[in-house]
């Protein structure tokens, strides 16, 4: 791929399908949301607003560093805390289908509102090819797919969706988010799913269970990204196992630790990770989060398992 030239046409594409209008970036930190982004910002410049929903699903102060970054690059961040509303979606939930699809809801419902109130028309999302694949084949409804399953988001939430990437796979948008200058941090970020920390609870998504795993998955992250692999996180299970606190019996949670090497994230293989690591984010993991009785390292490949739990 000319990443050059795959720059400049998407430019002129947004430029052309935008024109005079106004439209809103929903911006999430990921490599893909950041380069549609900057894409977009180039294209139109200030008829862009770009909004990070806040939906209290994300990893530690995800919303504040996101917003830093983009402050640096010269972009303003609205951060839109819209918690209550999400938490309230997915109560009493535990299918993982139902799960998503009252996200995506919720995320375009949001969206829809914040694109009327600002006078909007477009809404610039980081949908790429693998989203596509995924919920056309049945694989898993990705939360930003709304036109490939037959919902017109004009006709639904008012606004029409232009997506600059999704023709890519990871290791283009990466490419192009190098070459449109933004950070290192952001153009090899982990890839972190729409749903965020909601695909990673087996059962009901309430944010106490978020906050276990948010911070689950802070001690993953500082122990394993050391070693550079494609994806790694902690997943909450419904299920629960028997510790010993103290010389007391604890019937305690159950995280499950899982990373994997990908180039696309079609199929991936487990990582490779060394016994002291995993033996030392265990014990911080059930002496950290509270009410955390086992750890396990998850070893499935993709297929048959998906990269996420949920």
């Amino acid at each position: 791929m000319d990443v050059t030239k795959f720059v400049n046409e998407k430019m002129e594409e947004i430029k052309f399908t935008v024109g005079s209008e106004k439209a809103i970036s929903a911006l999430s930190g990921g490599v893909d949301s950041s380069a549609c982004t900057i894409l977009a910002h180039r294209a139109i410049g200030d008829n862009l607003k770009v909004i990070f929903i806040d939906d209290g699903l994300m990893r530690e102060n995800e919303p504040q560093e996101v917003a830093q970054i983009f402050a640096d690059l010269g972009i303003k961040v609205d951060i839109v805390d819209t918690k209550d509303e999400f938490f309230s979606a997915l109560k009493g939930l535990t299918d993982p289908e139902d799960v998503r699809k009252a996200f995506r809801n919720t995320f375009y419902s949001v969206f829809g509102r914040e694109v009327r109130n600002s006078g909007a028309r477009y809404l610039i999302q980081g949908t790429i090819a693998a989203d596509i694949i995924e919920t056309k084949g049945g694989v898993k409804t990705q939360h930003n797919i709304l036109e490939q399953i037959g919902i017109d988001p004009d006709e639904g939430y008012g606004f029409k969706v232009v997506e600059p990437v999704k023709e890519l796979f990871k290791p283009g948008v990466r490419e192009v988010a190098k070459e449109l200058g933004l950070p290192e941090k952001i153009h090899q970020r982990m890839p972190f799913p729409g749903p965020g920390l909601a695909t990673r609870i087996v059962g009901e998504v309430t944010p106490e269970r978020v906050a276990k795993v948010r911070k689950a998955t802070t001690i993953v992250e500082e122990e394993i990204v050391p070693l550079k692999p494609f994806q790694t996180f902690a997943v909450l299970l419904s299920d629960k196992g028997t510790g010993v606190v103290e010389g007391e019996r604890r019937f305690g949670d159950i995280i499950i630790v899982r990373s994997v090497e990908s180039q696309d994230a079609m199929t991936a293989e487990p990582t490779e990770v060394p016994w002291d690591v995993l033996k030392r984010l265990a014990k911080r993991i059930t002496t950290e989060v509270p009410g955390v009785s086992r750890v396990a390292y998850e070893l499935t490949t993709k297929p048959p398992a998906t990269i996420e739990y949920v």
